[in-house]
């Protein structure tokens, strides 16, 4: 048994005057470094999950409860489900496999899942509907629905099942047609501190998904880190939810960039890049049509 510790202590001094001395307090806690995530996970901004340290945009979208949309990407333990995982970030065990091409339900101890919180549309099978006829009637993706929905594109169907169409559109009238769906365009302005991602081009399309641009090049063409920052995410290959190669750099004024249908990326997690740094070129992998660079900013405007 430990003795017992008081907060102070009188002594005597030798003229005989009383003198008072703080004495450390026990830990009150069994953990003295209490303040951290469980499994390893950091609490990154007060807000993102990142054990080591994720993408949403051209199809997909962060939920509410994620401040500045930040990108999360969770390192698999021991023990781990897909089921436990899902519940801990609040989504669905599908978005978990469609945006990380898990095969079979398997993962693996050390895995890092990129979290992608989808937007879609929910469709009733009816008789005669195929994955490729569901699709074009949202103006979707047959890929990217068959995959999410963990079937191949020639599936048959059953009537009364439910399919998912990640990033799919209802058809309105054209006079009730709804303005292109942005999201996190919000959040302060930087002005000056983001450096135009390519050299030239140009800018195909505005602000869509979220808060991103696609700036169109020449395949290969370069890219660079568009601010000074860690690269906490680096997708050498696969669909990755539609983003196809794709990197996420963290920036440290608390923001995130994203560099996604790369031909080729030329970095690594963890790096400590400057900005202006060469971290990729420009290709047109995932859900693309064309060599272009999709570029998000998290928590900030785009400047672009």
């Amino acid at each position: 048994m430990s003795p017992k510790v008081n907060a102070q202590d009188s002594r005597e001094t030798a003229n005989g005057n009383s003198q008072t001395i703080e004495l450390l307090r026990s830990a009150l806690n069994s953990d003295p470094n209490p303040a951290k995530g469980g499994g390893d996970i950091s609490i990154v901004g007060g807000a993102a999950l990142l054990p080591e340290s994720g993408p949403s945009g051209t199809i997909a979208d962060i939920s509410v409860g994620n401040v500045h949309g930040s990108i999360s990407v969770y390192t698999v333990r021991s023990g781990d489900t897909l089921s436990q995982i899902a519940k801990m970030f609040g989504v669905s065990v599908n978005t978990v496999v469609w945006a990380n091409n898990i095969k079979n339900g398997v993962i693996r101890p050390g895995d890092s899942l990129v979290i992608l919180p989808i937007s879609g549309v929910q469709h009733i099978v009816k008789k005669g509907d195929t994955v490729a006829s569901i699709a074009k009637k949202y103006s979707a993706d047959a890929r990217e629905v068959a995959l999410f929905n963990n079937l191949s594109e020639n599936a048959k169907l059953a009537v009364g099942d439910e399919v998912t169409i990640p990033d799919g559109e209802m058809a309105f009238p054209a006079s009730f047609a709804p303005a292109p769906r942005v999201r996190g365009a919000g959040g302060p302005t930087y002005e000056g501190y983001y450096l135009r991602p390519i050299l030239g081009g140009r800018k195909t399309q505005g602000l869509h998904g979220y808060n991103g641009v696609d700036l169109a090049s020449y395949y290969g063409a370069p890219v660079f880190a568009s601010a000074e920052g860690e690269v906490i995410v680096a997708r050498y290959d696969g669909w990755n939810g539609g983003y196809g190669k794709y990197i996420v750099i963290s920036h440290p004024n608390g923001t995130q960039t994203l560099y996604s249908h790369l031909s080729q990326v030329i970095t690594y997690v963890g790096r400590q890049v400057p900005r202006g740094e060469l971290i990729g070129n420009i290709g047109s992998t995932g859900n693309s049509t064309g060599p272009h660079l999709h570029f998000e900013i998290r928590g900030a405007r785009n400047p672009f």
